[in-house]
């Protein structure tokens, strides 16, 4: 249905708060990065209206750090355009703070706790390669 994939790695030993800050945090990402992937409101037989979501599903697999850096490495040789969310982040409060430390670090020393990109669904799987679905 889709040519393209969208996934979210995160690293297996985040806790669970950790995982779903980063889940949502990578997500806008992709949306920001792919505003057409967003479909039309949602409207309940009430006729209350809820905001539009993602048409496309987002598979969400974990990895060790090693596999994560592997990962991060694989985007860039790629040249695809991906939301990185990295360790230093947790103790930033805000989108400036984030940034900021996010400059600090080149990828060969990024800590990185999640990344999430949407590709050609080859791509993605070969970028992917050695994460598990997440459990």
């Amino acid at each position: 249905m889709f040519d393209t994939k969208i996934a979210i790695v995160l690293r297996n030993n985040l806790q669970s708060w950790q995982k779903l800050n980063v889940t949502a945090f990578l997500s806008t990402g992709i949306a920001g990065q792919c505003p057409e992937i967003i479909g039309e409101p949602y409207r309940d037989r009430a006729g209350n209206l809820y905001n539009a979501m993602s048409i496309q599903p987002m598979i969400v697999l974990s990895a060790d750090e090693e596999t994560m850096s592997t990962i991060h490495r694989r985007s860039l040789e790629r040249d695809i355009t991906a939301s990185i969310f990295i360790e230093e982040m947790f103790s930033t409060g805000h989108d400036t703070a984030n940034r900021a430390v996010f400059s600090e670090f080149a990828p060969e020393d990024a800590k990185v706790v999640g990344i999430a990109l949407r590709a050609d669904k080859k791509i993605v799987d070969k970028i992917t390669k050695g994460a598990k679905m997440h459990s």
